[in-house]
């Protein structure tokens, strides 16, 4: 018989959304900042073209490797220890590319912000949904999204203002990234282990068999009802994430050395989307836990594609850059990321969940690092065909998430809560 979450202690499930929710904050910021100071570094302290590609590589190819061992290690010990110890990762890696100058040194600090951001990314997640209910969990995943946009608002903005100042520029873009990491950590200190967790964990230990104490294995994910939600997340995800991250990373190398614009201007050009983008999350917040959200993801996929085709059929000046990023701000909002998040904290059970989780982000970054390493190689030969191609790709992506989640496959949360309401009050664990 299953035990209740009740006998756990809980926190606000908003509060905790906005405090983990950060991960999605710096992981934006971070990358962005990481793609504009770059560019600031090769003109200031040496930084080389190629040194570029490895940072940028190695930045995502660490993400990835951080989100599946971060996920599986909250999956087997916890949530709250993996989600403290990785904002004081990030934040030994942020002194190192605020103060280095030397490749190996900015390396490194790449290395270590990159696994503490990965492995926080999946852990953060499922702590968020594990603490909302089915009323609000959608709006809840959907605040990460938000603070996303904010994170890549925050790393524009200071671009904006300081872009053209020097190293010093570079310096604030990772220094503002080591401030809110700090900030984070405190304020995570005052949440809890995750109610979902604890219960499942204890199912385990009493030897209480039960969906969420039962699929608790890697193997798992590979077998039904879990394969064809996991396999379509990793290919969905894996494929739109190519097109958003050479856009964070690239853009402005793309802006620089391609339209010739400085690195303020695209910037300023960049902060122009953002009030459009960060409407169109708030309005997906607002649908996600309804019946439309389907109709709003193939909306958003039209604008997607529209974003990619923009450059990759007109070249990029200031009058494609502008639209294109206009539209990836309303296409992300309803068919990416955000909805990705939604649909893998409902596929898996609650000791899978982050295992999940990280693999998916994983796999996306792994595919993404690999394209990172050659971007600079692949512009040179031919920008528009670069996008042309990612056009392509984020297509199959788009349409295998449609063709997999236009039925509904089923939710956890509502299996999992079906359990505990057969649960009589004496067999309830004391209060924890």
């Amino acid at each position: 018989m299953a035990i209740t979450t009740s006998n756990f202690k809980q926190a606000n499930a908003w509060w905790v959304g906005v405090v983990c929710g950060m991960a999605s904050y710096i992981d934006a910021a971070t990358i962005v900042a990481t793609g504009i100071a770059l560019v600031i570094y090769q003109h200031t302290i040496g930084v080389t073209a190629t040194e570029i590609g490895v940072m940028s590589g190695t930045l995502t190819l660490c993400i990835a490797i951080g989100a599946i061992f971060g996920g599986r290690i909250s999956d087997r010990f916890g949530r709250r220890s993996v989600f403290l110890v990785t904002m004081l990762v990030i934040l030994v890696g942020i002194v190192l590319l605020v103060f280095s100058t030397a490749f190996a040194l900015l390396l490194t600090g790449i290395v270590l912000v990159g696994l503490g951001t990965g492995a926080d990314l999946p852990v953060s997640l499922s702590t968020i949904s594990e603490a909302a209910s089915d009323r609000n969990r959608g709006a809840i995943i959907g605040l990460s999204n938000i603070l996303w946009t904010i994170g890549i608002l925050s790393a524009v903005l200071i671009a904006t203002f300081f872009g053209n100042t020097g190293r010093l520029g570079g310096q604030l873009l990772f220094g503002q990234v080591g401030v809110v990491a700090l900030i984070v950590f405190v304020c995570r200190l005052t949440i809890p282990e995750s109610a979902r967790w604890r219960a499942a964990q204890a199912e385990r230990a009493q030897g209480i068999e039960t969906i969420r104490a039962d699929h608790a294995r890697v193997r798992d994910l590979l077998q039904r009802p879990y394969l064809a939600p996991f396999i379509a997340l990793v290919v969905f995800y894996a494929l739109t994430n190519v097109g958003a991250n050479t856009g964070g990373q690239f853009g402005t190398y793309l802006a620089v050395n391609v339209a010739h614009i400085s690195v303020a201007t695209n910037s300023a050009i960049s902060l122009i989307g953002f009030p459009i983008g960060l409407l169109c999350g708030l309005w997906f917040m607002k649908i996600v836990d309804g019946p439309h959200r389907m109709g709003y993801f193939v909306f958003g996929a039209i604008a997607l594609m529209a974003a990619y085709l923009t450059p990759a059929i007109f070249g990029f000046s200031i009058a494609t850059i502008l639209p294109m990023n206009i539209l990836m701000g309303v296409g992300g909002a309803f068919a990416f990321e955000g909805i990705m998040k939604v649909w893998t904290q409902e596929s898996f059970p609650t000791l899978l969940r982050s295992t999940a989780q990280g693999t998916i982000i994983a796999v996306a970054r792994v595919v993404a690092a690999l394209l990172a390493f050659v971007t600079p190689a692949l512009v040179a030969v031919s920008p528009q065909g670069l996008y042309a191609v990612l056009s392509l790709v984020v297509l199959i992506g788009l349409l295998v998430a449609w063709f997999t989640f236009r039925r509904h496959l089923g939710n956890q949360f509502q299996e999992e809560t079906q359990l505990e309401s057969d649960v009589a009050p004496a067999t309830a664990l004391p209060h924890a």
